[in-house]
């Protein structure tokens, strides 16, 4: 069991702990546990394996008996009697925004409700605004949280999917017979939610029965829906149906086209085949008129690839990230399409967090794990003060930080960190501390953390106020968005975009796969306009870095090239941008 999901085990018997109203303290011993094993540097088995997990300061022989059985049979006995304990509907109740542990617990104390469908009723028939804790505004707010659940219950976040996907690919690819293995579908379009997995094989009919067999039974298979002789569907352990599909390494570039998508892109393609009287399907090219039934005898026009598909219909080749049927025809058409940003075009990042506020990680470590990425510089940008509850800095701690920030670059040759901080942007578009305080960062991300309830014109205003400060210099997460969970606060998003770029500004693509915010849906529009993009982790941990790759995916999707994006600029490039020379 790697970091992560141990991380996340510990954490859920943190959270069952305290539906159960055990000791606080020991609730908490979990999830600080979950924290820190998350924060860790280097391989999670080599500490358990050398035993140096009983030495990491905050846990304790117990925590490194269960972390280690963890790792060791990736199963901890402790976790699945506590969970079995509960009724299996708690579990979902709690992906519902706004419903905590400590409501879980009320809601089961006081009207036995243990299911989505009970809490629903409940809400609907106004039973739990009389109960201590909750009120009109919480269950209505709980009713809009149920209705959420039920639009987004079949849908997963573009890194849970590709997780298990790249688990069973690496699996699948190392058998006997298969030519190549790739995933297709939305995944490979890196949209940011999607529905489901497919994963496409090539290798001879003779091969294809045991190496469905073997998909089939993959560890990570919770249900198997069908098997047949070129595919098999099943059902993942996290929920997610996966499809895989076995076609002939000569069939192979034009089904990885066909089941890539997206549908709309694909009738685009059809019909540009037909205009040179040709079928394409998904077993090749035809002429018309003989049929698009696998096993014709004619092929109009062999393909090696995809970029061959595509120079067959006179067109420069399109990346999967831009087949949404969104001008990328017409532009491939016209070979105006962009050289996409790429991951290795990133040399540092601007927006990622400390133990200074909410971070798992100190100053050096996280400088350490930007240095180990080949990256020039990072920026530090932790809460302000009127972020409490993620441990915001006040302008004595600013100092603090700063003062160690410049001790640590002293040390760092060739690397730079940037003094930066994540100001949160109030409710009148006022920032959390005083210009002569922003002054002193070498950049200022504004960020709006709370009064997401205001309408569209007053939340416009708010941060369209915030951007004329002449201290910020890029806006973070700008709808606030939590993939699945929240959707954005009411924003004129071409208004902010247009002010951002008149003023100068950047809107960061915040990287974390639960945000992905800006959508790429508006990157084009932005870019269009002119305006700076900057791909931000939000980095919370040093292994967060690594999400500046789901950023990319986004910048991608939205057509966006390394000039658009300040953090593919050299360390010299960002200071002189950042006016620090």
């Amino acid at each position: 069991m790697d970091k992560a999901r141990v991380a996340d085990v510990l954490d859920e018997i943190g959270t069952l702990l305290d539906i159960q109203g055990e000791n606080v303290f020991k609730c908490r011993a979990y999830h600080n546990a979950a924290r820190i094993v998350t924060g860790l540097g280097g391989d999670l088995a080599a500490l358990v394996s050398s035993g140096d997990i009983r030495n990491v300061k905050g846990i304790g022989e117990a925590l490194a008996e269960k972390i280690t059985e963890l790792v060791t049979t990736g199963k901890l006995a402790y976790y699945d009697e506590l969970k079995a304990s509960f009724p299996p509907g708690v579990f979902e109740m709690m992906k519902i925004q706004g419903v905590g542990p400590k409501k879980v617990r009320l809601l089961m104390e006081k009207l036995s409700i243990t299911t989505v469908a009970q809490l629903e009723l409940a809400c609907r028939e106004d039973r739990l605004a009389a109960v201590e804790g909750f009120g009109k505004k919480t269950q209505e707010n709980i009713l809009a949280g149920i209705e959420l659940l039920k639009k987004h219950s079949s849908q997963f976040l573009y890194s849970v999917a590709e997780r298990a996907a790249l688990t069973i690919l690496g699996r699948i690819a190392a058998l006997p017979g298969v030519i190549r293995a790739e995933i297709a579908g939305s995944l490979r379009r890196k949209k940011e939610v999607v529905g489901d997995i497919d994963i496409l094989v090539a290798a001879k009919k003779t091969h294809a029965k045991k190496i469905l067999s073997a998909f089939a039974s993959h560890e990570s298979v919770q249900r198997v829906l069908g098997e047949g002789e070129t595919k098999a569907s099943v059902v993942l352990d996290i929920g997610i149906n996966c499809d895989l599909r076995v076609v002939d390494p000569s069939e192979f570039p034009f089904a990885l086209n066909y089941f890539t998508g997206s549908k709309d892109h694909n009738v685009r393609i059809r019909s540009l085949a037909r205009a040179a009287d040709l079928s394409l399907n998904e077993y090749g090219f035809s002429p018309l008129g003989s049929g698009e039934k696998r096993g014709s005898s004619k092929r109009a026009v062999a393909c090696a690839s995809e970029e061959d598909i595509y120079a067959a219909l006179g067109l420069s080749y399109v990346p999967p990230e831009l087949r949404e049927d969104a001008g990328e025809v017409d532009a491939a058409l016209a070979r105006t399409l962009p050289v996409l940003v790429e991951e290795r075009d990133i040399r540092g990042t601007f927006h990622c967090h400390t133990t200074y506020s909410d971070g798992a990680n100190t100053v050096t470590e996280m400088a350490e794990a930007a240095r180990a990425l080949g990256w020039e510089y990072l920026g530090l940008a932790d809460h302000s003060k009127a972020a409490a509850y993620a441990n915001g800095l006040d302008e004595t701690r600013v100092r603090k930080q700063q003062k160690e920030i410049d001790s640590v670059n002293q040390k760092l040759a060739g690397f730079r960190i940037l003094k930066g901080i994540e100001v949160d942007i109030l409710a009148n578009g006022d920032l959390d501390f005083s210009d002569a305080t922003l002054a002193t960062f070498d950049y200022v991300v504004a960020s709006v953390h709370s009064g997401f309830k205001m309408s569209e014109a007053d939340m416009t205003k708010r941060i369209l106020k915030a951007l004329r400060n002449k201290y910020v210099t890029m806006i973070g997460h700008l709808t606030g968005r939590l993939l699945l969970i929240r959707e954005g606060y009411a924003l004129r998003q071409h208004e902010i975009i247009d002010a951002a770029a008149d003023s100068g500004k950047i809107i960061e693509i915040n990287a974390h796969p639960q945000r992905l915010d800006l959508d790429w849906r508006l990157c084009r529009y932005a870019k269009e306009k002119g305006m700076k993009f900057a791909i931000n982790p939000d980095a919370h941990v040093t292994d967060g870095l690594l999400d500046v790759r789901y950023g990319v995916g986004t910048a991608r999707k939205g057509w966006l090239e390394k000039k658009d994006i300040l953090n593919t600029s050299t360390l010299r490039e960002v200071e002189t941008y950042l006016s620090l020379t």
